[in-house]
């Protein structure tokens, strides 16, 4: 009887024991999702609080440099500025939120620092964007506003970012040109200069007058309101063509007025060469008349030539030995 209670002592042990194990990691397991889900939150809180202060900290920003004379009149800086401080606040939210999860942010930076390589190689085309948009910051080639050619494609300015140059062409489409290839490319800003030169190509007859003709075009330029006395519109004779001569205008004009006084010059000079009775020619072409021969009687072929017979071997001279008498 005894041996029989040892043992049902030594279960009760075990089952106390195991239940007292099981409601330790209850417990544990309980605090911990309650630690993580108290972490949870609380990042979830820092991570809205990062989004409203770098909202906050990116209009701050503009309004502070907004103040400077170097950022007030140059958007294109202010904007990069503005953005360059949206993104370190985003940055320090992030590590914010990581550490409050339990991740190690030292761990991240020793991993990224292993495979700083590989990154950037990986991401190569997107630092260089980066680095281009810092560059094209400090040369200042062009600014918002700036009307620039950029590898055939034109148009306006709209907004330089830290990736993309953005634009807008005459028929307001949107163009995005990456940084690495501005910074790469030839870069023509049309707008960058206060005065613009107009050049219009004007064709007249062999038979005109040419000193009339540059006289008409330079005083049908003097009298429009955009043209800039200085320096004064000018005319002459660049190139002798096929059918006219050609007379290239040079007018001088603010570069907001370049487009509207083409055309109005362009027009205004047609009118005034017609008035003054000065021709401009069209391309002539000259037609050529041409008969082909009448048919004659089919040519008679020749006589096929004879045949030479094949010549006549010679035989062969005697030798001058056997002519030699032995005495």
């Amino acid at each position: 009887m005894p041996n029989v209670i040892i043992p049902l002592t030594q279960a009760v042990a075990a089952g106390r024991q195991a239940v007292a194990v099981d409601a330790a990691l209850i417990a544990k397991a309980t605090d911990m999702i309650g630690d993580f889900a108290v972490n949870l939150s609380i990042a979830v809180i820092i991570l809205i609080a990062t989004v409203f202060a770098a909202r906050w900290a990116s209009g701050a920003a503009r309004r502070m440099l907004s103040r400077v004379r170097g950022f007030r009149h140059d958007p294109t800086v202010l904007s990069f500025a503005v953005q360059v401080v949206r993104v370190v606040v985003y940055v320090v939210g992030f590590i914010a939120v990581l550490q409050r999860l339990g991740v190690q942010t030292t761990s991240i930076i020793a991993v990224l620092g292993a495979a700083s390589l590989a990154v950037g190689l990986a991401l190569q085309g997107t630092l260089s964007n980066v680095a281009a948009g810092v560059l094209l910051l400090v040369l200042r080639p062009y600014k918002v506003g700036d009307i620039i050619d950029i590898g055939g494609v034109s148009g306006s300015v709209q907004r330089l970012d830290l990736f993309v140059t953005q634009m807008s062409n005459a028929n307001n489409h949107k163009i995005v040109v990456p940084n690495s290839k501005v910074i790469g490319d030839v870069i023509v800003n049309l707008s960058g200069q206060k005065t613009r030169r107009v050049e219009i190509l004007f064709t007249v007859g062999y038979g005109s007058n040419l000193k009339q003709a540059r006289a008409v075009l330079t005083g049908m330029a003097r009298e429009h309101s955009a043209v800039l006395p200085d320096p004064e519109p000018w005319a002459g004779v660049t190139n002798l063509l096929d059918s006219a001569v050609e007379v290239t205008l040079h007018a001088w004009v603010k570069s907001p007025d370049w487009w509207q006084t083409k055309a109005d010059l362009m027009q205004a000079g047609k009118e005034a060469l017609d008035a003054a009775g000065i021709e401009i020619p069209f391309p002539h072409q000259v037609a050529v008349h041409y008969d082909p021969p009448a048919p004659g009687p089919d040519p008679v072929e020749p006589d096929p030539e004879p045949e030479m017979p094949a010549p006549i071997p010679l035989a062969p001279k005697p030798s001058r030995r056997r002519l030699i008498r032995k005495v």
